[in-house]
């Protein structure tokens, strides 16, 4: 069970435990279909990359990034921990700010923040902006002559460096939407200098998602450390995209590996500050969603679907990025694999597949079927599709299950109807 939490195991019932809590209790109590986060995996892989990183380049800082999973009780976990938080948009600013994050620690990232966001974050007192370009840079430098701030910066670079992942989450090849030419760094640094109320201190780029060779990394870190050099910056960040296990036969570097390649690069050259951004190597192997099987159908010598309750609503990367997942029943999770299935989900679409071709035991109308792996990017980019609510989301420990996020009602989907 490798794609599981930590604390996943059969229980004396031969039900499958997460947090100590037997998963067919959890779908009882709060329903289906229902994120599962294990606080013990949560801990642990903050606490991974804290030791990591500080015993091989102590001047370093680890920053969680919000867009893999927003939400006020998991923030407030991961804070525990001592990370900081990088963030994407004002909604994820107002999530971290209510989970009472220090905003020195807070990095604003974004290729086209608005003016507005700006202004949250100014008023916020966060500690980095992180600029994606001159649009960006000109707002900055307006709004902090109005409101007579200061603002500490780093540009985004795009550093040419195409990670073997999928195309759509390639993020630092030259034909990127995101980050600053190293062309135009040139012109781009001088404009910040001539900027009273910017500190221009470091440098950051990102490559990717889900990559499993900690090469690219190692690349991207020499290449920001040529060019702290060459502007005498204090400050290097490298973004995340660590890949985690989806599927048995995945095997991702170690936080520690990752980290003793990085930090040979940067030791005995700089004294710069180093900042990571890992966000699915957090909280992606920490979730699981529990689904009800509902209809089977059956069509002999093609295939047998099994339809859960949920779907692209909850769980879109399937049908996004043709993403792969393992998945168990809850109430047999040892049981011997009898059959070839497709686990298909509730909405309108053809392309609702959340597995295919996946073996299962035998499958009962009813039965709970845990798909592992998915605490990062469902929560985040769920969505009411079909007008049903998004799932509720529990954190467990220890025995104990809290909500943290409630199950959206029929009243909640149209709140904000003008009737």
């Amino acid at each position: 069970m490798k794609t599981l939490p930590d604390s996943a195991k059969t229980n004396d019932r031969g039900h499958l435990e997460i947090g100590g809590c037997d998963v067919l209790d959890l779908a009882k109590e709060f329903g289906t279909p229902l994120y599962v986060m294990d606080e013990k995996t949560l801990r642990n892989r903050c606490q991974q990359y804290v030791t990591a990183f500080k015993g091989h380049y102590p001047n370093s800082e680890i920053v969680f990034a919000s867009k893999a999973l927003s939400a006020i009780g998991i923030s407030e976990v991961i804070a525990s921990e001592g990370l900081g938080f990088d963030v994407a948009s004002g909604g994820e600013l107002y999530t971290v700010m209510k989970a009472k994050v220090d905003p020195k620690k807070i990095y604003f990232h974004g290729n086209n923040k608005s003016p507005q966001e700006i202004k949250e974050a100014l008023q916020a007192g966060i500690g980095r902006f992180v600029v994606d370009n001159e649009y960006e840079l000109a707002n900055l430098d307006r709004l902090t002559r109005e409101t007579g701030q200061i603002a500490k910066i780093h540009f985004r670079v795009n550093p040419g460096i195409e990670a073997h992942t999928h195309e759509f989450i390639q993020t630092g090849k030259t034909d990127s939407k995101f980050g600053i030419g190293q062309d135009q760094l040139d012109n781009m640094v001088g404009l910040a200098r001539e900027m009273k109320n910017i500190q221009l201190v470091g440098l950051h780029s990102h490559i990717g998602s889900q990559i499993f060779d900690v090469k690219p990394f190692v690349a991207e870190a020499e290449l920001l450390l040529g060019m702290v050099k060459k502007y005498e910056l204090d400050e290097i960040n490298i973004g995340g995209g660590l890949g985690i296990a989806y599927l048995p036969q995945h095997v991702p570097p170690s936080i520690e590996h990752l980290a003793r390649e990085v930090s040979s690069v940067l030791k005995g050259q700089t004294m710069a500050k180093l900042i990571l951004e890992p966000g699915r190597s957090i909280v992606g192997s920490a979730g699981v969603t529990l689904y009800t099987i509902g209809a089977v159908k059956d069509i002999p010598g093609i295939r047998k679907y099994v339809l859960v309750d949920g779907g692209m609503s909850d769980n879109p990367r399937p049908i996004l990025y043709d993403a792969k997942y393992q998945a168990f029943i809850g109430s047999r999770p040892e049981e011997t694999q009898e059959e070839t299935v497709t686990v298909a989900g509730r909405f309108c679409e053809s392309g609702d597949v959340l597995i295919k071709d996946i073996k299962l035991p035998a499958i009962k109308i009813g039965d709970i079927l845990v798909v592992s792996a998915t605490g990062a990017y469902n929560f985040s980019m769920a969505s009411n599709y079909n007008r049903v609510g998004r799932p509720a989301m529990v954190l467990v420990s220890e025995g104990d299950a809290e909500i943290v996020v409630r199950r959206e009602s029929y009243e909640d989907l149209v709140l904000n109807d003008a009737a």
